[in-house]
């Protein structure tokens, strides 16, 4: 039997320059690997917690030696000679350690970091790639969907709380809807890139960018920017609608008062009613190709949520991120009121693999699309595209075509597409 041996935590630093975990596991033939656990800057708060050590003087209080120190102890006590391959009892295992219902005492940064190692290392032993293990892993959860290579949504421009800019919509994302390869729609993805760049540039706008990559001009309104993207592509030979489409991250809880039940579009200078609000993204969808709007709705708002579905739903992708929190529980009362079409899939916000596997498989059941997605603070990890390509997702989020926190999970995703083909 292949069993775990030694668990080992560090404190690294993600794509922010904040401390984040990274666990090594050792299996008992010897196999290896490596994790590193990303970290949210615009989160739900029904998300697992993610352990900060709180002490001000270090790293602003944001330290996890606490976490690394959960993993090297009691962690490593209750896993240490448990079968390194029931991926399931060793997540269960450490659930149970923890004992909360959001994984409060170990955190589920500790948690997801030696979840994810130890089935790397079981890939290492079986001579496995990762994406090839992880479908293995997922088949038995009643998997609808083949292995395939995702279509990226990548970020152009940031806004909300992904940037400096008075952007209220977080994310402004492109499809390549008309690419036939993943290759090709990354191709796409960056030389629009490059060409809004110089769009920017010579409308004397800022081209630094934000957390995940993307630019982050001083623009206040979304259809300044759509239409941006839309002449960057055309000046290119790409065209929106045929070429590529969009794809929207409103983050909406960032900008919704829970007391006035006003969502508050500052930037734009507009202020709207939960009915005004879905009112809004219809009239965009008229305007514009958008194909997905991923949070257009507060995580508490249900009438709002229920609304916009019931509105877009038949023609968008409606997609829950701070409303289910990648959470089987959450993902159910969804399903009850008809809240969405779509899941945002974050590792993290759940903290294992095997409640990760729970909550696709229920939702590729339902007839919900999966999105497989980073977080604004990430690392050189690139686990989250070979789960995109082992559970069929069909879709990734990865940021944009900029920062390598971000390109190298597109680069593994060619090295993959590359494997497939052979």
């Amino acid at each position: 039997m292949l069993t775990i041996q030694l668990l080992h935590a560090r404190q690294i630093l993600d794509s922010r320059g904040n401390p984040t975990v990274e666990v090594e596991a050792t299996l008992s033939d010897g196999s290896f690997a490596v994790a590193g656990v990303p970290s949210g800057a615009s989160t739900g708060k029904y998300e697992a917690v993610e352990l900060r050590d709180g002490d001000k003087k270090t790293y602003g209080g944001k330290g996890v030696l606490t976490a690394i120190g959960n993993v090297n102890g009691p962690i490593l006590k209750v896993l240490k000679d448990h079968d390194a391959e029931n991926q399931k009892g060793v997540d269960q295992l450490m659930i149970d350690l923890d004992g909360t219902e959001n994984k409060a005492n170990l955190g589920a940064n500790s948690i997801l970091g030696v979840s994810l190692a130890v089935s790397k290392a079981v890939a290492v032993s079986k001579k496995l790639d990762f994406y090839q293990y992880l479908e293995a892993l997922y088949r038995p959860y009643g998997a609808m969907k083949a292995m395939s290579l995702p279509r990226p949504m990548m970020n152009l421009v940031n806004g909300g709380s992904h940037s400096d800019a008075p952007i209220d919509i977080q994310e402004f994302m492109i499809v390549p809807i008309g690419a036939e390869t993943f290759s090709k729609g990354l191709q796409m993805g960056a030389e629009i890139f490059q060409s809004l760049k110089k769009t920017l540039s010579n409308k004397g706008l800022s081209t630094a960018v934000g957390d995940e990559g993307g630019f982050a001009p001083k623009l206040g309104s979304s259809t300044e920017v759509l239409d941006l993207m839309i002449e960057a592509g055309s000046a290119i030979g790409y065209k929106a609608g045929i070429d590529f489409a969009f794809a929207l991250d409103a983050a909406a809880t960032e900008f919704y008062d829970e007391k006035t039940g006003i969502y508050g579009l500052t930037g734009a200078g507009l202020d709207f009613t939960s009915s005004q609000m879905v009112a809004y993204y219809k009239d965009l969808t008229t305007r514009y190709p958008i194909i997905s709007i991923e949070d257009g709705m507060s995580e508490d708002d249900f009438e709002g949520w229920a609304l916009l579905q019931k509105e877009l739903g038949a023609i968008c992708q409606i997609v829950g991120d701070d409303l289910f929190v990648t959470n089987p529980k959450r993902l159910q009362m969804g399903f009850v009121q008809n809240l969405a079409n779509s899941i945002l899939i974050k590792l993290n916000q759940i903290g294992t693999l095997s409640e990760t596997f729970e909550t696709m498989a229920m939702a590729q059941k339902q007839g919900y699309s999966c999105v497989i997605s980073h977080r604004s603070g990430e690392t050189e990890d690139t686990s989250i595209a070979d789960l995109a390509v082992a559970t069929g997702a069909g879709q990734i989020k990865t940021g944009s075509l900029s920062r390598t926190d971000r390109i190298c999970k597109y680069n593994r995703l060619l090295r993959i597409e590359e494997t497939l083909s052979e």
